[in-house]
C-alpha cells in the first residue's frame, strides 16, 4: 500500500505474553516519546496474561479498525496502528506529533489592545485557542474531510444554540461537494464555496486572530478551521463587517465611531479620488477655482500624457512597489517601499512624466487604502479604481455616477451563504445600524446582528442605569 516509503516504520515484536504484534506509523508524524513510553513499553513489560493489549496502552484514545482504507488514513494523519496476530481488528492509537511552530503574534492583523496570539498550522491548537475564549458546551466542532489525495481535515466551529441550522447545512453541503486532489490553504476553500466567484468583493472573512474568530462566532457566524492553514474562514459576512476591528470594541464609543467614519471616508477616497481627478481635469475643469486651476495647469504644463495615462502609470507603479515590498524580506521590503516611492515620484516629476498633483493624488489614495482593516477588501477597492478611472476618462462625471450605480446594485445583489451582502443597509434593518458606520455604546447593543439570522437574538440584558442613578 505504501510502496517503498523510507519513513514508514513497521516495528514487529512479541508482547510480554508472547503474542505477535506489529506497530506501524510514519516516523515524522508521530511523537516518539508517546510511542516508546505509552505503547511499546507497556506491551513489552507490563502486559499480564488476563489483560488485552488495548488495556495497557496509555497513549490517549484508541479505536478499532476493520478496513485497510481506514488504516491508511489513520497512518497518514499521524496515528499509529497496532496489528495483533490472530486478531480480526487493528487498533488505531492517537500519537500525533508532527513538527509545528509555536503560537506567535499575527503578522497581517495587528492590534493595539487585543490578544497577541495567532492561529498556527495545527487545527488542534487553533480549536484549543477558540475554546479558551468560549468555555461553553454549546460550542460545537464538526469534522469534515476534503481532498481525494490530501484528505485535508476541516472543522466547522459554531454555537449550536445561536447559529442558524439552514446556513450551517448550506456551508456543509458546499464543502462536501468539492471534488479535488487537495485543499492546501483557506483561500482555496473560500474560492470553491463562495456564492459569486466573479465579484471583486470578498464574501468570507479570513482571519489569523482567534479573538476575531470568536467575536464572529458569538454573533452567530460559522468558522472553518483548515488543518495546515494558519487562518480561519468566517461566514456569512456582510459588507460593513469588513470595516470593523477588534480595537473598535476596546475603545470608548466616541473614538470608535470617529475611526469607523474615517474608514468609510478612506473607502471613498481610495475608490473614487483618482477617477474624480481624471474626470475633473479632462471634462469639468471649469468646476475648479481659478487659482487652483492655474496651479494644476502649471504643474501639468510639461506632462505629455493625458490625465488617464498619467494616473494609470502612477497607480501601476504604486501597485508594483506595494507587491515588491510584500514579497521581499521585511527590512528590505520597507526600504524598497519608502525609498522607491520617494525616488521614483521625485524623478518622474522632474522628468515631466507626471505632475505634482498626480503624485499627491496617488499618495492620498495609497494611504486611504491602508486604513481599511481587511486586506481582501482593501485589495478589492484598489482593483475597482482602474475601471472607474477608465469610465471617468471616457465619460467624465457621468461615467463615475454610472460606476457608482453599478457598484451599489452589485453590492445589493450579492449574497454570502444566502445572506444579503448589503445588510443592514439593504435590506434595511435599523436595529443593526448601532454597529455599522458608527458604533453605539456596548451597553446599547443588546441584540446580535439580524443579518446572520441567529436563533438567539438577545446576547445581553440592559445593565447600565440611566443618568446619575
Amino acid at each position: 500500500m505504501f510502496g517503498q516509503s523510507p519513513d514508514l516504520i513497521n516495528h514487529q515484536f512479541k508482547t510480554k505474553t508472547g503474542q505477535g504484534a506489529a506497530l506501524v506509523y510514519l516516523e515524522g508524524l508521530v511523537d516518539k516519546v508517546t510511542v516508546n513510553s505509552h505503547i511499546l513499553h507497556p506491551l513489552l513489560h507490563e502486559l499480564q496474561g488476563s489483560q488485552t493489549p488495548v488495556e495497557v496502552i496509555s497513549a490517549g484514545q484508541t479505536k478499532p479498525l476493520t478496513r485497510f482504507t481506514d488504516l491508511e488514513t489513520a497512518i497518514f494523519q499521524g496515528k499509529s496502528v497496532l496489528l495483533l496476530q490472530g486478531a480480526a481488528e487493528a487498533v488505531e492509537i492517537e500519537t500525533q506529533g508532527w513538527p509545528q511552530r509555536s503560537i506567535q503574534d499575527p503578522q497581517a492583523e495587528s492590534t493595539l489592545r487585543g490578544a497577541h496570539q495567532g492561529f498556527t498550522e495545527t487545527a488542534g491548537q487553533n480549536i484549543a485557542l477558540i475554546r479558551r475564549y468560549i468555555s461553553n458546551r454549546r460550542l460545537t466542532i464538526k469534522k469534515l474531510t476534503v481532498g481525494e489525495r490530501s484528505q485535508t481535515m476541516l472543522y466547522l466551529v459554531y454555537l449550536s444554540d445561536v447559529a442558524r441550522p439552514e446556513i450551517l447545512q448550506e456551508l456543509e453541503t458546499r464543502i462536501q461537494a468539492i471534488k479535488t486532489d487537495a485543499i492546501l490553504a483557506t483561500g482555496e476553500l473560500e474560492q470553491r464555496i463562495e456564492d459569486n466567484p466573479y465579484t471583486p468583493f470578498p464574501q468570507f472573512q479570513i482571519t489569523e486572530r482567534p479573538d476575531a474568530a470568536v467575536s464572529q462566532i458569538l454573533q452567530g457566524r460559522i468558522a472553518v478551521i483548515v488543518d495546515g492553514s494558519p487562518s480561519a474562514l468566517i461566514g456569512p459576512m456582510v459588507f460593513v463587517s469588513f470595516f470593523q476591528s477588534l480595537d473598535d470594541y476596546s475603545a470608548r464609543f466616541l473614538l470608535a465611531s470617529f475611526i469607523r467614519i474615517l474608514r468609510f471616508t478612506a473607502l471613498l477616497i481610495a475608490m473614487f479620488l483618482p477617477a474624480l481627478y481624471v474626470a475633473t481635469i479632462s471634462f469639468h475643469y471649469e468646476m475648479l477655482p481659478l487659482n487652483l486651476l492655474l496651479s494644476i495647469g502649471e504643474s501639468r504644463s510639461r506632462v505629455p500624457f493625458p490625465p488617464y495615462l498619467e494616473a494609470l502609470m502612477m497607480e501601476i507603479t504604486l501597485e508594483m512597489l506595494r507587491e515588491a515590498g510584500v514579497r521581499l524580506p521585511a527590512p528590505i521590503g520597507q526600504t524598497v517601499g519608502i525609498v522607491g516611492g520617494i525616488v521614483i515620484g521625485e524623478a518622474a516629476v522632474q522628468a515631466g512624466f507626471v505632475s505634482n498633483v498626480m503624485v499627491i493624488i496617488v499618495s492620498l489614495t495609497a494611504i486611504a487604502s491602508f486604513i481599511i482593516p481587511n486586506h481582501e477588501m482593501a485589495a478589492s477597492v484598489r482593483l475597482i479604481r482602474f475601471p472607474l478611472m477608465l469610465l471617468a476618462a471616457l465619460f467624465g462625471m457621468i461615467g463615475i455616477v454610472v460606476g457608482i450605480m453599478v457598484i451599489a446594485g452589485h453590492l445589493v445583489a450579492l449574497e454570502s451563504l444566502g445572506v444579503p451582502y448589503g445588510s443592514p443597509i439593504a435590506p434595511t434593518r435599523f436595529k443593526d445600524w448601532k454597529d455599522t458606520i458608527v458604533r453605539f455604546p456596548l451597553w446599547k447593543m443588546n441584540d446580535r446582528p439580524r443579518s446572520t439570522h441567529p436563533l438567539q437574538q438577545r446576547r445581553q440584558r440592559p445593565s447600565r442605569k440611566k443618568g446619575d442613578e
